[in-house]
């Protein structure tokens, strides 16, 4: 039987698949109502994710990375702004 840490993992990894999945349809759909519902989709994915993400993290079985500070952040903004 499966840990419940590989469960929650295994689901995230998924989860953040369909996520680029979306995306890529999404910028790919030329019908709006059918763009508008795979938008929707993804964001009710996201929303899971979210969830499982903070359910992970409060188990202590996802350690997210070190926050960057201000400075970084800013650098990073440029770097993409340029």
């Amino acid at each position: 039987m499966l840990e419940e840490k590989t469960m929650v993992n295994d689901t995230l990894s998924m989860v953040k698949s369909s996520l680029t999945t979306y995306a890529n349809v999404i910028s790919e759909c030329a019908n709006t109502s059918l763009r508008s519902a795979i938008q929707q989709i993804r964001n009710n994915c996201e929303s899971s994710q979210y969830e499982l993400y903070s359910i992970a993290q409060s188990k202590g079985f996802y350690k997210p990375a070190t926050m960057a500070d201000d400075t970084e952040v800013q650098q990073v903004k440029t770097q993409l702004q340029g």
